[in-house]
């Protein structure tokens, strides 16, 4: 994959540094919600001048209605093993809520595969959108192994763009820029796991499982925290 000798070494050591800016966030429990299986969850208050910037941010690949009441964003790492559970617990969200927008970020901080992949996902979102952008995040997260360039290539041809023009636009300044923005975004909010979440101005941090999810949700609604 040519794209990835020009660009990986920069997108790898801008990873590096943006998880180490990171960190700087403090995250203890803001607000005291529990997982699936019962495990405080890591979440704190968010700058709502920083959360109000992932709304115009580029790349993002959104699913449910544009004017939703509640938006939960999502910031994964392809190579993420707890991402995988964690897509399979968001699609069945967007499945069970249909008023809930949705939006996924790219948060490719584990490896130069991760980045490789993350550069392909936001090719396929420029070129054919948020709907196929959603079922190459789902088709790819449902495979078991390591994702790669060649992996995520592979699984964007599936969806009928030519593996050239596929390289060529995960190659271009568009998308470089697009994912070095989501990954500085991810690192001003202190999202140093993957994955993690952005809830109204709450940043959760792993995943807490759909149940647990579903009711931060259903209490941002009703009071805007992660619980009433």
């Amino acid at each position: 994959m040519p794209f990835t000798r020009r660009h990986l070494i920069a997108t790898s050591a801008a990873a590096v540094a943006l998880t180490g800016a990171a960190r700087a966030q403090s995250y203890g429990q803001r607000v005291s919600v529990t997982s699936d299986e019962g495990r405080p969850v890591a979440n704190s208050m968010l700058p709502g001048e920083i959360t109000g910037q992932l709304a115009s941010l580029r790349g993002i690949t959104y699913v449910g209605p544009r004017e939703a009441e509640t938006t939960l964003y999502e910031f994964f790492d392809f190579n993420c093993p707890y991402c995988r559970k964690a897509a399979a617990d968001v699609i069945a969200l967007h499945a069970a809520d249909p008023a809930l927008r949705i939006g996924l970020v790219q948060n490719p901080i584990l490896s130069p595969q991760s980045a490789q992949a993350a550069k392909v996902a936001l090719a396929v979102q420029r070129k054919l959108g948020s709907e196929a952008a959603w079922d190459f995040y789902g088709r790819l997260l449902g495979k078991p192994g390591k994702i790669d360039g060649p992996g995520a290539l592979a699984a964007g041809t599936a969806l009928g763009i030519a593996g050239p023009e596929l390289e060529s636009i995960a190659d271009s300044d568009e998308v470089r820029e697009a994912l070095k923005s989501q990954m500085r975004i991810a690192a001003d909010l202190g999202l140093y796991a993957t994955p993690s979440y952005v809830l109204g101005n709450a940043g959760i941090l792993g995943h807490p499982g759909a149940r647990s999810m579903a009711k931060m949700i259903a209490a941002t609604r009703r009071c805007d925290r992660l619980a009433c």
